[in-house]
């Protein structure tokens, strides 16, 4: 950040207090304003959720390990992202598709694309690069696999946790919030918020809110942008709750970092924090529209039907390029690229039934429905060979776009279907409560049919095949059950296990591979699309409310099926792909969350995990760590309401992540690495109203450090984030 942009940053501060200055209100009014802005602006995690077939439930319930980040957080902490507000949670790490400025989620071990994130439970539904925090009112995480609870996960990742976005709608309390922020080195935005209840017993409620910022980031010369609105009216009266949410966002992301292809090089040094080793001619735009209709009805006290409806209408456009290290001591690249079209339809619904019953001392919570999922892809690629000259990691410079082509598929200017998708199942579960509810033993199913068809991106005459016609297909159903079991044996405490799986759509078999001595083979089964993979989960756990402070403890193991490749059995010269290999992840994860003492809230935690390969292809890397699993992650986010300045929150978090391998073999590893983060917000009153300034620094101490290798055939490395300066002003009218 330079010196000019930081003392713009401490202006536009201290120009923002003078209202406070030029307007004093009444001493006791003015403390009532206060009091209500700092409780308000408190961020916090609650213990409940969204738990997908099984509803809204308070966490103690619950045999997951389940958690939301409020708005509030959101709001403080100022993030442009998704994954900058998940950098909070203890047992999740963020890194990027490789080539690519969209976000990647790593849960126990397992990717959680954004594909796959929910909105309000429905998939499909959520932009899925690049996703805005300012439309959401919390951020809700479960751990483990989740077939059962929220279906098959259509974008094939969510094996080891989910994420769900819960829109803003209104409550009764009115809103008219609006936000001026400012992020190093030159990044500027505005945003607001307005929610008001109507009606003569406020059944009617409407919610409106957007953002739009842009500008140059702290990574050197890179421009981020983005433009949102989110709109919700809702009604709820008697039996009956409605609500019909609307949504647009629009990103764009320029000279953006990607990740650095090492190959089998040694893993360079680290260069500064800021440096930018892309192309000034790489950028990716996303643009979608979408939203979801939702229905309950209490058809009597203790039994509702439900049903909702949601759809999106994405685009995608890109210059992407893929820098690889060719000399690990002087950090000396080459770069290649590609251009890639994209747009998405897809839709999804979800109807049930929800009834709660005696049978005796025997409690029973019936859950049964089923769900639909449509998705389409429309796809183009065009891929160039390497640019002409070198680029160097420590010391960039901009190299010519090349124009030449290594191969290219689809319809560049109008991309037509590459898949379909769709998913349907159907559900029931009972959940039976003995002793006044503290047994509570779950049991349930879910039936899933996956069916997918592809199509040629290209023709081939020899083949009589035309760009567009379907190639393959298959359609597979599997059953995915659940078994969960709570034990509550005194006040506070909860005791947990569970046997869940994950169910995701099958890889498609590649042209070829390489043999163990390094020879391109053909695959025999090329084109072919896998059946379903399912991964196995076992957890036990437990809660612990302390007053105000939640504890969590949680010990599981999931073994994911994963494709590999090899001999044919039926023909030793060709290599075969199919699912026969084993990830198994072991792991413990450990949560905190609440209000220490008066004033000192704390948001930390850690987790530990055992990612090994199995069953690999005649034992070579058998046992080897998988690619980019930190051995162990730690965060600790600490707010401390100053006693006696009593407008006044100081704020710090650390957030540790462990040693990772950065290859297969287990050749290569990353350091682990530490961030240190600070931060202070101060609440003044302006007339009637409260102004909330914050400013935060992340990275403090703009250390550099390789952050990921997760999500690589090869090795990928991300670069750290460098130290970021962030401010913003709030004014609730």
């Amino acid at each position: 950040m330079t010196v000019s942009a930081f003392r713009a940053a401490l202006l536009f501060v201290s120009a923002m207090t003078v209202p406070a200055l030029a307007f004093p209100a009444a001493a006791q009014e003015e403390e009532t304003i206060l009091v209500i802005a700092q409780r308000e602006n408190q961020s916090g995690v609650e213990q409940a959720g969204s738990a997908g077939v099984l509803g809204d439930k308070p966490a103690e319930d619950l045999p997951f390990n389940l958690r939301s980040y409020n708005s509030a957080l959101i709001l403080n902490q100022q993030p442009q992202t998704l994954g900058q507000v998940l950098e909070n949670d203890p047992t999740i790490r963020t890194t990027t598709g490789f080539g690519i400025a969209g976000e990647l989620f790593v849960i126990r071990g397992f990717a959680l694309a954004g594909d796959d994130i929910g909105y309000d439970g429905l998939y499909g539904i959520m932009p899925r690069q690049l996703v805005a925090p300012e439309l959401y009112d919390s951020v809700q995480v479960l751990n483990g696999s989740s077939a059962f609870l929220n279906g098959a996960a259509p974008g094939g990742t969510g094996i080891g946790g989910s994420v769900n976005l819960m829109p803003k709608r209104a409550t009764d309390r009115d809103i008219t919030r609006a936000t001026m922020g400012y992020t190093s080195s030159q990044h500027i935005g505005a945003s607001f918020d307005v929610g008001r209840r109507f009606g003569a017993n406020g059944e009617w409620g409407v919610r409106v809110n957007g953002a739009v910022r842009g500008g140059d980031v702290s990574v050197d010369d890179e421009f981020r942008s983005a433009h949102v609105l989110g709109g919700a009216i809702d009604y709820n009266s008697g039996p009956l709750r409605l609500a019909l949410d609307l949504a647009y966002q629009e990103v764009e992301v320029s000279h953006f970092r990607p990740k650095l292809r090492i190959d089998n090089l040694p893993i360079p040094a680290v260069p500064d924090a800021d440096t930018n080793f892309g192309q000034p001619w790489q950028y990716t735009k996303l643009r979608d529209v979408f939203g979801q209709f939702r229905a309950e009805y209490d058809v009597a006290e203790d039994v509702m039907v439900y049903a909702a409806f949601g759809a999106r209408d994405g685009s995608e456009e890109g210059v992407y390029s893929t820098p690889t290290l060719t000399e690990a001591t002087t950090g000396d690249l080459t770069v290649s690229s590609s251009f890639i079209p994209r747009t998405d339809n897809n839709e999804a619904a979800t109807a049930g039934l929800r009834a709660r019953f005696e049978t005796g001392d025997i409690s029973n919570e019936i859950n049964i429905g089923g769900s639909m999922n449509w998705q389409v892809n429309r796809n183009a690629y065009e891929f160039y060979t390497a640019s002409a000259g070198t680029n160097n990691l420590y010391d960039p410079v901009e190299l010519p776009r090349s124009t030449t082509v290594s191969f290219v598929g689809g319809d560049l200017d109008n991309p037509f279907p590459i898949s379909r998708t769709r998913l349907k199942s159907a559900f029931v579960s009972d959940t039976l409560g003995f002793w006044d509810d503290r047994v509570l033993l779950t049991a349930g199913v879910r039936l899933q049919e996956i069916t997918t068809r592809s199509y040629a991106a290209n023709s081939v005459p020899a083949e009589n095949i035309t760009a567009g016609d379907q190639t393959d297909s298959y359609s597979e159903d599997a059953w995915t059950p659940v078994v969960g079991l709570v034990v509550k044996p005194v006040e506070g405490l909860s005791l947990y296990a569970n046997r869940i799986e994950a169910l995701v759509p099958g890889a498609v078999a590649p042209v070829s591979g390489t043999d163990g001595e390094g020879n391109t083979v053909p695959i025999s089964n090329a084109g072919e699309i896998l059946p379903p993979f399912v991964s196995e989960q076992y957890e036990v756990g437990g809660k612990l409310a302390l007053g105000p402070v939640d504890l969590a403890l949680a010990l599981f193991q999931i073994d994911r099926e994963t494709a590999i490749l090899r001999v044919d059995p039926s023909d030793a010269a060709m290599l075969e792909f199919g699912p026969y290999g084993i990830q198994r992840n072991r792991g413990i994860e450990f949560t905190v969350a609440g209000e220490l003492a008066e004033g000192l809230r704390l948001i930390a935690g850690g987790s530990v995990i055992d990612a090994k390969l199995r069953n690999t292809e005649n034992g070579v890397n058998e046992g080897n760590q998988a690619v980019g699993v930190p051995e162990y992650m730690l965060n600790a986010n600490l707010e401390w309401d100053v006693p006696f300045v009593p407008a006044l929150t100081l704020t710090g978090r650390v957030v540790h992540t462990g040693e990772q391998a950065a290859n297969i073999t287990n050749t290569l590893f990353l350091d682990d690495w530490t961030r240190f983060d600070v931060g202070a917000r101060y609440v003044a009153v302006v007339g009637e109203s409260a102004l909330t300034l914050r400013f935060n620094v992340d990275n403090v101490t703009d250390e550099s450090y390789w952050a990921s290798a997760f999500d690589s055939f090869r090795p990928d490395l991300q670069l750290g984030s460098p130290r970021t300066f962030k401010a913003s002003a709030t004014l609730e009218f």
